[in-house]
């Protein structure tokens, strides 16, 4: 069901967000405790602001009213991705060169399933990390098609 709600909202919500110049990060439907939540992260460059929040909110909610693909109750939220923002597409990995990530595969690379480091590079469906082993620099080449997930990642240094 939660593969249907999100796939629906996406549809929904695509066109308010066209509309503001906004971009659709990711769509979350999940319990969380007794409650469920439909979440959706949306951004632009600078990152948004609390009223494109409540703007996205107020319109989303009514076509979610009309279109009704949720059964249960739930609450939206609509919000920034912040910091660790999801990366989920190819064209994220791209805009995101330089900046600090942490991927996990589906299954292991050089006995590695989780690798945080630098994003140096995307080409050909290939995600280049540069990351620390000990005091060591080294270079990991992953395919596209073997991240379950991966975010940007704070680094406190």
């Amino acid at each position: 069901m939660s593969h249907k709600v999100t796939e629906q909202t996406e549809e929904l919500v695509q066109p308010i967000l066209d509309e503001l110049s906004l971009e659709l990060v990711d769509v979350v439907f999940e319990k969380d405790g007794p409650n469920w939540f439909l979440r959706v992260y949306i951004d632009k460059e600078g990152g948004v602001d609390i009223e494109e929040c409540g703007q996205v909110s107020e319109q989303l909610s009514k076509k979610l009213d009309d279109a009704d693909p949720v059964t249960d109750a739930y609450f939206l939220e609509v919000s920034s991705p912040g910091v660790e923002r999801p990366l989920k597409k190819e064209a994220d990995f791209e805009s995101n060169i330089g900046k600090h990530v942490y991927v996990k595969l589906y299954e292991p690379i050089s006995g590695e399933k989780e690798f945080t480091g630098d994003l140096i590079d995307f080409k050909d469906g290939y995600v280049w990390i540069q990351y620390k082993e000990k005091a060591k620099k080294k270079e990991v080449e992953i395919p596209f098609k073997k991240i379950a997930k991966a975010r940007l990642a704070v680094t406190f240094d």
